[in-house]
C-alpha cells in the first residue's frame, strides 16, 4: 500500500510540474520572451502598435522593450553589445553603422531564415543587398525614406503648365524649372530649388546604382554640378550663397509658395500636411516620381533606411527571427504605412495606405511607386569621413570658389587619403 501511494504521489508531482511548465510557456515564460531595443518609443508612435500586433499574432511570446533616448542610442547600443547584453533584436538608428557592428561579430546571420521562409529580397527594392556582409545578410530594412519631387499646383495652374509626370529626366526638370520661373525680388517664383545639402546635387550621380560616394573618381557628379550652377546663375533656383548665409530652409520657401518644384525626401510629407492643417500655409501641393538620369528608368531613386537586426549573442534566435520577420513583413509594413511611415518592404497596398492618409495629394500612390532605392550613405567604416569631406568640397563648388573640375579633383584626392588608396 505504501508503494502504491508513493507511486501515485510521484505521478501527481510529475503532472503538476508538466502543467506548470506548459502554463509558463503559454503565458510567455523565460522560454518565450525576447528583448528589443528602439529609441524614443513614445515619440515614434508606430513602435508600440508594431509590438502589440506581434504579441497578438504570437500570444505565447512576451516582449520587453528597451527604450533609449535618441541622442544616446547609437553609443548606448554599442556599449550594450560590447558588454554582452542579452538584447535579442534592435533597430539600427544610423543605417551606415551596420557594417561596424557586423565587423565586431555582433550581428547574427539572417540568410538561412530568409531563404527558409521564402522571403524575396526583391520586395525591398534593392535594399537587402546593402546589408550583406561577407555573403551574409545581417539586417533587414524596417523602414525607409526616399526622394520624390514636390510641386506647387497653384504655380502650374496659373502658368497653364501641365503638372510634372512620373517619368521625367533631370534635363527635362531643368527646362521645366526655367519655364516656371517668374517675377522679381520678394515676389519672385523660382522654378526649382536645390537645398544646401550636398545630397541635393550628389545624390543624382548615384541614383542609377552604378556608383556610391565611397569612390576615388567623382566625375559622375559633374553633370549635376553643371546643372546646378547653370540653374543658379540663370536665377531658376535660389543661389547657394543666399540660402546658406540666410539660413533659409527649403520648407519655408516651399510652404510660402515661392518654389514651383522641390526634390526632397518623403519625410517632408508630414510637415506639409501639418502646416496646412494649422493654417500656416495655403498651398495646393502634389508629388511626382523623382526625375531620373538618362541611363536609369523612372522609379529609381535615392534614400536612407532604418534596418533591424538580431544580436549574435541572443539565446532566443528563432523567436528573434519571428519578430524581425513580422516587423519587416506584410503586416508590419501596413502598420508602418498607417502612421505615414515608409516600410522597407513596399507594395501597391502599403503605398495605397500612405496615399489615402488625410492630407495626401491625389496621385500619390503612383508617384511613390519605386523600383530601386540607392543608399545615399552606404555601409562603410569610412562613410562619415567621406561624407564630411564631400560636404566641404560641395560648398566650394556651389559658391564658385573653385571650378567644378577642381572641386571633383579635390574630392578624389581627399578620398584616396581617407581610404588609404
Amino acid at each position: 500500500m505504501r508503494k502504491l501511494i508513493s507511486g501515485i504521489l510521484m505521478i501527481v508531482v510529475l503532472c503538476s510540474f508538466t502543467a506548470c511548465q506548459n502554463r509558463n510557456s503559454a503565458s510567455g515564460g523565460s522560454q518565450a520572451k525576447i528583448k528589443v531595443a528602439h529609441w524614443d518609443v513614445t515619440t515614434h508612435q508606430y513602435v508600440t502598435p508594431l509590438i502589440e500586433a506581434f504579441k497578438k499574432a504570437n500570444p505565447g511570446i512576451s516582449i520587453e522593450v528597451i527604450d533609449i533616448p535618441s541622442a544616446d542610442y547609437t553609443q548606448r547600443l554599442t556599449v550594450m553589445l560590447n558588454g554582452g547584453s542579452d538584447v535579442d533584436v534592435f533597430w539600427i538608428k544610423d543605417g551606415d553603422t551596420t557594417i561596424s557592428i557586423a565587423n565586431r561579430g555582433q550581428l547574427a546571420d539572417l540568410t538561412s531564415y530568409i531563404w527558409l521562409d521564402n522571403i524575396k529580397p526583391s520586395d525591398f527594392h534593392g535594399l537587402v543587398e546593402r546589408f550583406t556582409v561577407d555573403n551574409k545578410i545581417v539586417a533587414l530594412p524596417a523602414s525607409t525614406g526616399y526622394y520624390v519631387l514636390y510641386y506647387n499646383k497653384d504655380i502650374f495652374d496659373n502658368m497653364r503648365i501641365p503638372y510634372p509626370s512620373n517619368n521625367m529626366t533631370w534635363a527635362e526638370w531643368e527646362r521645366l524649372a526655367e519655364r516656371l520661373t517668374s517675377g522679381y525680388g520678394n515676389n519672385k517664383i523660382y522654378g526649382g530649388l536645390l537645398h544646401t545639402w550636398q545630397a541635393c546635387v550628389q545624390n543624382w550621380g548615384i541614383q542609377d546604382g552604378k556608383h556610391t560616394i565611397m569612390e576615388t573618381d567623382y566625375s559622375f557628379f559633374k553633370p549635376y554640378y553643371e546643372m546646378a550652377l547653370r540653374m543658379q546663375n540663370a536665377g531658376h533656383i535660389m543661389d547657394y550663397g543666399t540660402l546658406r548665409a540666410g539660413g533659409i530652409h527649403y520648407s519655408s520657401l516651399f510652404l510660402r509658395g515661392s518654389i514651383a518644384t522641390l526634390p526632397m525626401g518623403t519625410w517632408f510629407f508630414t510637415n506639409v500636411i501639418e502646416r496646412i492643417e494649422n493654417n500656416e500655409s495655403n498651398i495646393r501641393w502634389g508629388i511626382s516620381t523623382l526625375p531620373h538620369p538618362p541611363n536609369a528608368e523612372s522609379g529609381w531613386t535615392v534614400g536612407s533606411v532604418t534596418p533591424i537586426a538580431m544580436n549574435q549573442a541572443s539565446r532566443n534566435k528563432d523567436l528573434a527571427w519571428k519578430f524581425i520577420n513580422f516587423i519587416t513583413g506584410t503586416e508590419g509594413a501596413n502598420i508602418y504605412a498607417s502612421f505615414g511611415q515608409f516600410p522597407g518592404r513596399t507594395n501597391e497596398k502599403t503605398l495605397n495606405v500612405i496615399a489615402s492618409l488625410h492630407g495626401m495629394p491625389a496621385g500619390a500612390a503612383q508617384a511613390l511607386a519605386v523600383k530601386n532605392i540607392a543608399l545615399d550613405r552606404p555601409m562603410d567604416l569610412k562613410v562619415g569621413e567621406i561624407n564630411q569631406m564631400l560636404g566641404e568640397e560641395h560648398s566650394l563648388i556651389m559658391l564658385e570658389e573653385v571650378s567644378i573640375q577642381r572641386g571633383l579633383d579635390n574630392m578624389a584626392r581627399r578620398s584616396r587619403l581617407i581610404l588609404g588608396k
